[in-house]
């Protein structure tokens, strides 16, 4: 294994955070060591399976399913609308182009499409070539490949990175890359985990949700963000911490199986868990609850040319 190093900043002035397996998924029964940087506070994998995509992002995995929207699901789709209508309320121009990277087939864009009537041209950067279809069908340009790779003459007032930059090797230069088809007075959306929360830190040891074990690559919090941004060429107009309830659906569920009193396996992940869908709506409540008084594990950042 190589030494490991900050993926956020690449300082190598790391020490070992905590030990993780896929409680999830079980995609693997290996054990996934997480360091944390001394220089910006990041947490990284410390051993990156960049070869392993096949096998650490199974079939089952959620974002490959599909089917009718849950009530949980039905209410972040309410909420979601109200959030991209007032941000695209707040971009000037007759007419907007919006890009979603690691969109799927564009569910957010449509979403987004709904409520605003200037949203004209919509695209999907993503690796997932099954999702082409969706897209097109939904009437979203769809491009296969990796935002570092994709070319455009095409600049987008609104970018959206969702649930995805914890998930790759250089966040930089990602970034970097969002920058560069940023049209001028444009915004990037990004939503990540923040490990400065109190459902991390008592569930450090115990396969904490929000590791994602060993999909997360790199968890940051607001102030290593705001770093990695800037080294990017972005800079922050405002940032939201949000409820966290997926990871502390994960994290009490990983526990109870601990017991024997949840049955997780490879054949059910645990969001297909009876319990699952009822922890989200719980935690969901109490993140809401106490987010005045302390943070909590998820944060929207709203990004501008710096």
């Amino acid at each position: 294994m190589a030494e490991p190093l900050c993926l956020a900043c690449g300082s190598r002035e790391v020490a070992h955070w905590a030990t993780a397996s896929d409680v999830e998924y079980a995609s693997t029964a290996e054990a996934f060591d997480y360091v944390r940087c001394g220089e910006c506070g990041a947490l990284s994998i410390a051993d990156v399976p960049r070869d392993r995509l096949g096998e650490i992002y199974p079939d089952s995995y959620y974002s490959f399913s599909g089917g009718a929207l849950s009530p949980v699901e039905r209410v972040k789709q309410w909420l979601d609308r109200r959030m991209f209508k007032k941000l695209l309320r707040g971009i000037a121009g007759e007419t907007l182009a919006a890009l979603d990277v690691g969109g799927g087939t564009g569910w957010l864009l449509s979403q987004a499409r709904a409520v605003e009537p200037r949203l004209t041209r919509t695209a999907v950067v993503d690796l997932d070539a099954s999702a082409a279809p969706g897209a097109e069908a939904a009437g979203h340009d769809f491009h296969l490949g990796r935002i570092e790779d994709f070319r455009s003459n095409e600049r987008f007032d609104l970018i959206l990175l969702l649930n995805l930059i914890e998930h790759v090797e250089n966040p930089v230069a990602v970034l970097a890359a969002m920058r560069g088809l940023l049209a001028p007075g444009g915004r990037i959306l990004v939503k990540t985990p923040n490990h400065d929360s109190f459902d991390a830190r008592l569930f450090r040891h115990r396969s904490w949700g929000g590791y994602h074990c060993p999909r997360h690559w790199v968890i940051f919090t607001p102030e290593s963000f705001a770093r990695a941004a800037a080294a990017a060429g972005l800079g922050i107009e405002r940032t939201a911490l949000t409820q966290g309830a997926p990871f502390w659906a994960v994290s009490v569920l990983e526990a109870l199986s601990r017991r024997g009193w949840a049955k997780v396996d490879r054949a059910r992940p645990m969001c297909r868990h009876p319990l699952f869908g009822p922890l989200l709506a719980l935690f969901a409540a109490v993140d809401i609850l106490r987010k005045p008084f302390g943070r909590t594990s998820q944060m929207f950042v709203h990004l501008k040319a710096a």
